[in-house]
C-alpha cells in the first residue's frame, strides 16, 4: 500500500500557501495505521531503545503505537504548563515567535536511549528543542521517526547537524 496516498493535503491552512499534510486520514485506515507502525519500528529494533519520547499531540499516537511494539516505556514531550510536578523547560522558534515545551524531570534516566517521534518534521523547531530537553535530562537520542518529511523547510537538516539520524516514510515538496 502507498502510505502517501493516505495522507490528506488541506490548502491554505493554517493560513494562505500552506499545504497541510494531514496524517488523521490515514490513522483513521486500519491498514495503513498499522503499515506505518511497522515500517517505524522495523529498522529500530537493533537499537537498544529504552523508551519512546513523542511530541505533543499526533507524536503521542505514533510514540505510544511505537513504544508498545518495542516493549518500552513512553515519555511526554508537553507544550508548557501540560505537566504537573517538576519539569525541564525549552524555548524554541516557531515561524511566528516562539513557544516552550517541557519533560518531567524524572521521564529520562541518564544512559537511556531515546527515540524521538512526531508525525511531522518541517522547520524543526520542534524537534531540535525535544532533542534538547532529552539531552538535558541525561539521556542520548539514537535517533528520529516522522511519517513525512518536508525537506524544503531544513528540519531533517537541523536534526542531523545534532548528529540525529532521522527516519521518515514520506516528503511532501513545499510548505
Amino acid at each position: 500500500m502507498d502510505l502517501k496516498n493516505l495522507i490528506r493535503t488541506i490548502p491554505d491552512y493554517p493560513k494562505k500557501g500552506i499545504q497541510f499534510r494531514d496524517i488523521t486520514t490515514l490513522l483513521e485506515d486500519a491498514s495503513g495505521f498499522q503499515q506505518t507502525i511497522r515500517e517505524l519500528v522495523d529498522p529500530l529494533i537493533d537499537l537498544q531503545i529504552t523508551r519512546v519520547a513523542g511530541i505533543e499531540a499526533r507524536g503521542f499516537i505514533l510514540g505510544g503505537a511505537i513504544a508498545q511494539q518495542l516493549s518500552v516505556g513512553f515519555v511526554a514531550i508537553r507544550k508548557k504548563g501540560k505537566l504537573p510536578g517538576a519539569t525541564h523547560s525549552v524555548e524554541y522558534e516557531l515561524e511566528y515567535g516562539t513557544d516552550q515545551m517541557e519533560v518531567h524531570v524524572n521521564s529520562v534516566s541518564p544512559g537511556e536511549k531515546i527515540l524521538l517521534v512526531d508525525d511531522l518534521i518541517a522547520t524543526g523547531g520542534s524537534a531540535c528543542a525535544a532533542v534538547e530537553l532529552i539531552r538535558r535530562s541525561g539521556g542520548e537520542v539514537v535517533g528520529a521517526s516522522f511519517i513525512v518529511d518536508l525537506p524544503d523547510l531544513g528540519g531533517r537538516k537541523k536534526l542531523e547537524a545534532l548528529a540525529i539520524s532521522v527516519r521518515s516514510l514520506m516528503e511532501f515538496e513545499g510548505d
